[in-house]
């Protein structure tokens, strides 16, 4: 299925996504390792139960990836310029192994561009949920979308 372009969007309407996740200790592993990233909370068993939580948390940049990627079939695939930033990102609960992650986008603004005529921007607030609808994750994301060909 194909994103969609600069005009289908409307500010206000709320993508309720279909696609979930649940998050492994592979993925979690996997993707702290290529990322280069040392940190015993993500990656050391014996350290992370000696913390509060007990055991290991996934890495938050797992989760912001995870949560954007979830989206994209249903709204920018294939639409998409570029990603122009994220702003406002917070994580106010960790995601676990086993955690099922489901995400919900709402179109923030629209607005052409002032100097490409064939493309816009598109702000959007995407925020994930765990099995249980708590709030693990929440950012707003600018991306530049295509519009529809003349």
């Amino acid at each position: 299925m194909a994103g969609l372009y600069l005009e289908e969007f409307a500010v206000g309407h709320i993508f309720h996504h279909t696609l979930r996740k649940t998050v492994t200790e592979s993925d979690n592993m996997l993707f702290s390792v290529m990322t280069l990233n040392p940190q015993p909370l993500h990656i050391d068993f014996d350290f992370a139960a000696k913390t509060e939580w007990g055991k290991p948390l996934v890495n938050s940049l797992f989760t912001l990836g995870l949560m954007i990627g979830i989206s994209v079939n249903d709204i920018t695939v294939g639409t998409t310029v570029a990603n122009l930033g994220m702003k406002e990102t917070v994580f106010p609960h960790p995601v676990f192994h086993g955690d099922t992650i489901r995400v919900e986008t709402t179109v923030v603004s629209v607005r052409e561009s002032k100097s490409k005529p064939d493309r816009g921007i598109v702000e959007f607030e995407h925020r994930a949920y765990n099995q249980n609808d708590v709030l693990v994750a929440k950012c707003t994301r600018q991306a530049m979308m295509l519009k529809k060909a003349a």
